[in-house]
């Protein structure tokens, strides 16, 4: 396990957030460790290891390269839902979702520097509990069609300076978010745009990568 101490400092919670694919994650370690190296080259600086089928030994090891990946990198490694495997690998957070660990217990294990964040779905509810309870960022979503979870019930953008007016925590915005319909939630407020398909899911996930990051750079002044 990897001493809290050795992680990188919490940062600026912005930006892209990349959450890897169900098929990136079956394709294999080296094509995996591949696939988020792109991504970062492209300027993410936030990933999230998501993988909800691959045998325990592989997941730790996979993460493990992650997590070594993204350091090297400047970038944090996030691990969904598994409080125990990201304490385990030395990970620099857990995202929860609201059938996992509580975030209480995360904190307990993590310690008060890893960074927790929680879904939300289209619940200003669900937010109060999760930042009541000490979350880092408040995920909500889905605001578009999502091959992920297409079964969600859809958000709307509305809720997103809601959420930042009320509880003063960045705010992720996931479901469906592409390059070409962000602009409006981050101009309503998401500090974090999560893509799953959306760069993992591309041919050149670099490029993919970076025009979502072009989007949070200001206006170019003339």
């Amino acid at each position: 396990m990897t001493s809290p101490a050795s992680r990188l400092p919490p940062p600026a919670l912005n930006g892209l957030y990349a959450i890897t694919s169900e098929t990136i994650c079956a394709d294999g370690a080296r094509r995996l460790v591949d696939a988020v190296e792109q991504a970062l080259l492209g300027g993410a600086r936030l990933i999230q290891y998501r993988d909800k089928t691959t045998p325990p030994a592989l997941r730790r090891r996979q993460a493990r390269l992650l997590v070594g990946l993204c350091h090297q990198l400047n970038a944090r490694l996030i691990v969904n839902d598994d409080p125990t495997l990201a304490a385990e690998i030395g990970a620099d957070g857990v995202h929860l979702g609201g059938s996992d660990a509580s975030i209480t217990e995360a904190r307990t294990l993590l310690g008060p520097h890893a960074i927790i964040g929680a879904s939300c779905g289209r619940s200003l509810d669900r937010a109060r509990v999760a930042a009541g309870a000490g979350a880092d960022y408040l995920a909500f979503g889905r605001f578009f069609a999502s091959k992920t979870k297409p079964q969600t019930p859809q958000a709307d953008v509305q809720i997103v300076p809601a959420a930042k007016a009320e509880f003063g925590l960045p705010v992720c915005a996931i479901g469906g978010i592409t390059p070409d319909n962000a602009a409006p939630l981050i101009a309503a407020g998401a500090d974090l745009i999560a893509a799953v398909d959306g760069v993992f899911g591309a041919q050149h996930m670099r490029d993919a990568a970076s025009a979502y990051v072009e989007l949070f750079r200001p206006p170019t002044k003339r």
